[in-house]
This record gives C-alpha cells, structure tokens and sequence, in this order.
C-alpha cells in the first residue's frame, strides 16, 4: 500500500493556540455588570453600615444620643440590638455623664435586698421594724409602695423609690398640665381602677431602671422633659412672682441639666398629692443650697451605708433587749 505523505514536522512548525474565552452571555450577568458599573460610576450611593466604623467612634455617636434614640436604635436590626444589649452599661454611663449631670446624683436607686449582707437581711425585713416604717410607708394614690423582698427598706432607700415612682407620674400629666385642664380628683378612701393601673405601670418602669442603666437614664430624660415644661408653665404664669431657675431656650436645645446647677429655689420636699403639680417646677430631691460655699450640695451615695449600720445596730439592741426581758422570767 502506498504510503501518504504528510508534511513533516519542520514543515509545520510551532504551534499556535488560538483559543479564546467564551463570552458569557446571560440575563443575570448582564444586570450584575451593570448594577457594577453604577457603584462605580457613583460611589456615593453605596450604603455603608454604622457598625463597620471603629467601636470607639460607634460609641462616641451614640453617647450624642438621647436614651429614648437609644431604644429606638435597638429596633431597627438584630447587630444594634445586640451591640446596644452587650455595651449598654458604658453607653448610658456616657450618656449620663454629660446630659443628667444633676439628676444622677438626685434620683440614685435604691438597692435591691439581693445585694445586701445575707447576714443583715433578716434586720432589714424583720416585722417589728416594718411596723416603725409606717409613717415612711404611706400609701400615696400616685405612688406604690415598695416590695420588701425586692428592694432595701432603709429609710434612703424609701426615699429614692418614691421619686423615682414620681418621675413616670409627673410626665404622665404633663399634657393635662399644659393644657390647663384639671387633674382627676380621687376621693378620699376611694383608689380607682385607673389609678392602680397607672401607679402599678409606673412601678414597673422604676423596676426596669433597677435593673437596666439606659431605663434609668430614660428616667432621667422624662424628668428633664417635665422639668423644662414647667419652668415655662411657671414662667408664663405672670401672677407667679416666686424665685425660679434661669432658663434659656439654648439650654432647652441643648438636652442637658447643666442649667439646674445655677443658684435656683430649694424644691426637695416631696410632692404628697398630685395637687402639688400645679405649682412644681423643678423637684430635685437630695440637695440642698450651700450659701458659704455657694453651690449645691448633694446627699452622698454612702447614706444607705449610714442607714444600714443603724438598722444592725438597733436589731442588736433590741436582741439584747428580749435576751435581757428573757431571763428576767426565767428568774
């Protein structure tokens, strides 16, 4: 058979690759090209996440916020929340540090009975002593008296949870108080269902600040809000001649209490009755007017230390005493 020839291999030479990549084609790649080339053409319009900046400036932004912003923030995804829950602490520190400098230090909570001495429970809650707190334990139609078991019944400790009960009160009848229109009078002996709803919700806010530092600086936001208001309420009121805090509209922009540190009225008696807020202007409780050193002065955190070394001190009395009274029958 007669062989073929073919060209050899110096008469072909060195082969030349002439593949090519493939074009893709295809609805989906056409709109990711496009959708592409719009982030680059316009790089402003690309959304960035507040959380992908440093923690230290996330931080410094929310410290500029209000508390209720705060809350609000939380809602609106699962990162805020839980980057709000886990540095919640050192936001409202911040928070407070600059906006509630006054208030901070007049509405301190009080402690709750789990942070106590186990050893020292028994004295705080004993029966004999809960009879001697009756005068500080009157049942205020716009104040719901305290749980024992829950909370310290120290007589500061009293005291700080009926003002900070007060607070959610107060803003509660801002509208009615601006408005002019009456508060719903209670007859005496008579609590109505609306009453003990109220009361009982206000309550529940106060338990949340006891647990939450940001619900506690919410309550300081309220209070500051009800504060502002009735400054101007009493300021518009031209048959008013009491002395009052000074009070400029760039103090009201500015969101702090920085203003209530200026010389002003004494207001730390207790408002017993709502009647009382017709004429309450700023309640700051736990200060009172240095004129020597001619600043405020504020009743120190240390009190309910004070109180429970005297609480110790009076059960071992009294223990003494029913020893004493003991084998005085015995004999």
């Amino acid at each position: 058979m007669r062989k073929i020839d073919g060209p050899d291999d110096e008469e072909l030479g060195e082969l030349e690759d002439k593949t090519e990549t493939l074009t893709l084609r295809s609805k989906r790649t056409e709109r990711a090209r496009k959708k592409q080339a719009k982030k680059v053409k316009n790089p402003k319009s690309q959304s960035q996440n507040l959380l992908d900046l440093p923690y230290e400036l996330v931080l410094g932004i929310l410290t500029y916020l209000r508390p209720s912003d705060i809350f609000n923030l939380q809602r609106v995804s699962r990162a805020f929340r839980n980057f709000i829950i886990l540095d919640e602490r050192r936001i409202a520190r911040s928070i407070i540090s600059w906006r509630y400098v006054c208030l901070e230090k007049c509405f301190r909570l009080p402690i709750l009975m789990k942070h106590i001495d186990p050893n020292i429970q028994p004295y705080v809650q004993s029966l004999d002593r809960q009879e001697l707190l009756v005068i500080h334990k009157k049942p205020y139609l716009h104040v719901q008296p305290p749980d024992p078991a829950e909370i310290c019944t120290c007589l500061t400790c009293l005291l700080r949870w009926s003002s900070l009960c007060l607070i959610p009160d107060f803003a509660h009848w801002q509208k009615h108080l601006d408005a002019g229109e009456p508060i719903p009078m209670i007859p005496r002996g008579v609590n109505p269902k609306w009453n003990q709803v109220l009361i009982s919700s206000n309550a529940d806010i106060v338990r949340k600040a006891l647990h939450s530092p940001l619900w506690h600086a919410r309550l300081f936001e309220a209070h500051l809000d009800s504060t502002t208001r009735s400054i101007r309420r009493q300021a518009a009121n031209k048959g008013n001649r009491r002395r009052r805090f000074r009070m400029e509209q760039e103090d009201v922009d500015l969101g702090s209490d920085l203003f209530l540190e200026r010389s002003g009225p004494p207001s730390f008696d207790f408002p017993f009755h709502r009647d009382n807020y017709y004429m309450l202007e700023a309640y700051l409780p736990n200060r009172g007017w240095s004129v020597e050193s001619e600043k405020w002065m504020y009743m120190p955190a240390e009190q309910h230390d004070i109180d429970i070394n005297y609480i110790t001190k009076w059960a071992e009395r009294v223990k003494t005493k029913n020893q004493e009274a003991k084998i005085t029958e015995e004999k």
